[in-house]
């Protein structure tokens, strides 16, 4: 199981309500490291032009790679969060807060994409449940 760690734990709150600094996960766990997911829509992979669609988009697109992977947004314990402008922390910041209520560790960074039109891009890494090993075959 995972351990948070709360701001408290750090300093005297200090941090933001929605973040966490640090998870630490026991070294009986998997971990799953996803790489960076988009805004695209996951039936017609069109990139919406909300801000908002594409978080929301952003957000279930990892949840599916999670999922995949054994694992889910409530498992995640580090999001490394990319966006084109720095305006865009109040919307991207509501959607995600539902999305990823335990607030997990998390950088963001502004970056320029090579796509115009993408607007926020989010990795994470989470634990996952080991798989039991069978000794036979069903």
């Amino acid at each position: 199981m995972a351990k948070k760690v709360n701001w408290k734990d750090v300093a005297p709150a200090k941090g933001s309500a929605i973040l966490s600094p640090a998870f630490v996960a026991s070294d009986s766990e998997n971990m799953v490291f996803t790489s960076g997911c988009v805004g695209t829509d996951p039936v017609t992979q069109e990139l919406p032009d909300s801000l908002e669609q594409q978080t929301r988009n952003a957000l279930e697109n990892l949840n599916n790679v999670l999922k995949a992977s054994g694992s889910s947004l409530g498992q995640v314990v580090k999001v490394l969060l990319f966006v084109a402008d720095k305006s865009y922390a109040p919307v991207v910041n509501k959607v995600y807060q539902e999305f990823v209520p335990h607030a997990p560790a998390r950088s963001c960074i502004v970056v320029s994409f090579p796509n115009d039109k993408l607007k926020v891009e989010l990795e994470c890494v989470a634990t996952a449940v080991p798989s039991r090993k069978r000794w036979f075959k069903l």
